[in-house]
């Protein structure tokens, strides 16, 4: 069993048993990066025809890795270079980016969850093969709350609930109205851009407590 693995079951089981004695939720921390999710015709046209991401580590998400690619992100008023691919391909291509990087791209800083792209600033995206101008798809990605369906029940938490989650110590804070997000291809993590994290102090797997919970109607 790899590390990795050995300390997911590791922390799983400390939630639950912590649930179950005190009634206490706790969940682990993440701090994601920029990064781009991009569509399978978006990825020929950066690398070539016919090209495959080479993965260079899996993520905690059942089936998704951080590529060894990179691209350039370019707007109006600046570029950032080195930003990190995620694979697999995806259907729609998806920019994650910091507020601080959309003000330095000189576009509108959009907060959305994953996967909800319509509607949002565009920018150009460069490859080693060539480039692509995105109509839409640059968001500062909203936080969330990743849960398995076992997760989820064994937690009392359902699809779409909405948590708040404290982080103590000298930068203590809480996150309030962060989404659940659930079922197959989700495992247990608290998803925070590196900018949130650092507001707090917060390490990646670092257990956080959910204080409030607002049922999803």
């Amino acid at each position: 069993m790899e590390k990795a693995e050995l300390q997911r079951l590791v922390t799983e089981n400390v939630v639950k048993n912590t649930y179950e004695q005190t009634g206490k939720r706790f969940v682990p921390a993440a701090a994601s990066n920029r990064h781009i999710h991009l569509s399978a015709q978006d990825l020929e046209a950066l690398f070539g025809k016919g090209y495959s991401l080479k993965p260079e580590r899996p993520l905690s998400q059942p089936g998704q890795f951080a590529a060894a690619e990179t691209v350039s992100i370019s707007g109006p008023k600046g570029r950032i270079d080195n930003v990190r691919v995620l694979g697999p391909a995806r259907g729609k291509t998806q920019v994650e980016i910091f507020l601080a990087d959309a003000y330095k791209l000189g576009i509108e800083p959009v907060i959305r969850i994953s996967g909800d792209v319509e509607g949002t600033p565009g920018a150009a995206v460069v490859g080693p093969g060539g480039s692509v101008s995105l109509p839409f798809g640059v968001i500062v990605a909203q936080r969330h709350l990743h849960l398995s369906a076992e997760q989820a029940a064994f937690l009392n938490l359902n699809n779409g609930d909405l948590v708040s989650i404290k982080k103590e110590g000298v930068r203590a804070l809480i996150f309030e109205k962060v989404p659940v997000r659930c079922g197959a291809g989700h495992q247990m993590e608290l998803h925070l851009d590196l900018e949130e994290a650092n507001a707090g102090g917060i390490k990646n797997g670092e257990l956080l407590e959910i204080v409030a919970v607002e049922r999803h109607a």
